[in-house]
């Protein structure tokens, strides 16, 4: 493990801020092999797509991303389940090397899914109370400032009203807006925090907030597919109200249609009032096949997050691979020093 210790260049004023990354080796033997022992038969309504642990060797470059646009980052903490990149430097100052072991109760060990891994975020140790949680497929495209995520400790995020995902993760949205639905009255919390909803920064989306003013109970909100600013406050207060629920997931070694997600977290603190109104093109998510989009957000910088999603539809995956580290080394050439 590296030491956690910071040089004084990395030193930022005000609260600090880390970044959380998620991270599995999809071509790893041990863990393949492991994964194996794990599969449920046929009919299980546990995911296993082969989707959500591929992958396109673009990791260097959200490192480099990093470097050049969030330099102020206090520490990295860079989850896996024990198996790291031959390329990155390991005793990098700013580097906290996190295993599954270390943070998640045994109890829910081994765990391929992705939702006990972040619903436990909270655990890692001296992770600060505001972080920004990554998975690697997203990305900081451009400039980026401490008080784009949090303003005087408080997290950013879009209060825009919304229905649920219809589509597979959609019934984990569901259980995410049930239980915010019992633990709120959402009529009493949307009025007390009215501005926060309807704010200028959602343009012509606030439209939407007011399309939605018949509902008196929380629908949903939009999930803008990129990395999300949260408080451990709020994990802990969210695990104190739904423990059951949450150890539920966590025993879930593939994804389930029973799962809650991070997006519980996420509006939690939304419904709350604990969020400062964020542009809604702050971030953007898309395919990692939009290279059209991917060139708008690193070299047009149109947004400041993205999100290049992998789809298990997308096959021929060398080509379009060879194109999209053509486009990231042309805007980072250079190494950052995260690498060997």
């Amino acid at each position: 493990m590296s030491q956690m210790k910071i040089e004084p260049q990395h030193k930022m004023p005000g609260q600090p801020i880390d970044f959380v990354l998620l991270w599995v080796d999809g071509d790893d033997p041990a863990w393949l092999k492991e994964k194996s022992n794990y599969l449920p038969g046929e009919g299980s309504v546990l995911n296993t797509n082969n989707s959500r642990y591929r992958d396109w060797g673009i990791l260097p470059y959200w490192f480099r991303s990093i470097e050049r646009y969030a330099p102020w980052v206090r520490r990295i903490h860079f989850v896996t389940c024990g198996h790291y990149p031959q390329w990155l430097n390991l005793d990098h100052p700013k580097l906290n090397l996190v295993r599954h072991k270390d943070f998640i109760p045994f109890r829910y060990l081994p765990t391929f899914n992705s939702h006990p891994i972040e619903n436990n975020l909270h655990r890692i140790s001296g992770l600060a109370e505001q972080f920004v949680y990554f998975n690697d497929d997203m990305f900081i495209s451009s400039p980026v400032k401490p008080t784009d995520f949090f303003i005087n400790g408080t997290p950013r995020d879009c209060a825009i009203r919304n229905i649920p995902m219809l589509y597979e993760i959609g019934h984990i949205n569901l259980n995410d807006i049930n239980l915010i639905n019992k633990a709120f009255n959402f009529k009493k919390q949307y009025k007390k925090h009215f501005w926060k909803w309807m704010n200028y920064r959602y343009g012509i989306r606030c439209l939407q907030n007011l399309v939605f003013t018949p509902f008196i109970e929380f629908t949903g909100a939009k999930n803008t597919h990129v990395a999300n600013a949260y408080s451990k406050t709020t994990f802990s207060e969210v695990w104190d109200k739904f423990e059951s629920i949450l150890d539920q997931t966590c025993q879930h070694k593939f994804r389930s249609v029973l799962d809650v997600n991070q997006w519980l977290f996420k509006y939690w603190q939304i419904v709350s009032g604990n969020f400062v109104p964020q542009w809604i093109n702050f971030g953007k998510a898309t395919n990692i096949g939009d290279l059209r989009t991917i060139k708008k957000a690193f070299v047009g910088h149109k947004y400041k997050l993205l999100c290049m999603q992998d789809c298990d539809w997308m096959s021929n995956m060398e080509p379009l691979k060879a194109e999209v580290h053509q486009l990231l080394e042309s805007v980072f050439p250079q190494k950052s020093s995260f690498e060997l």
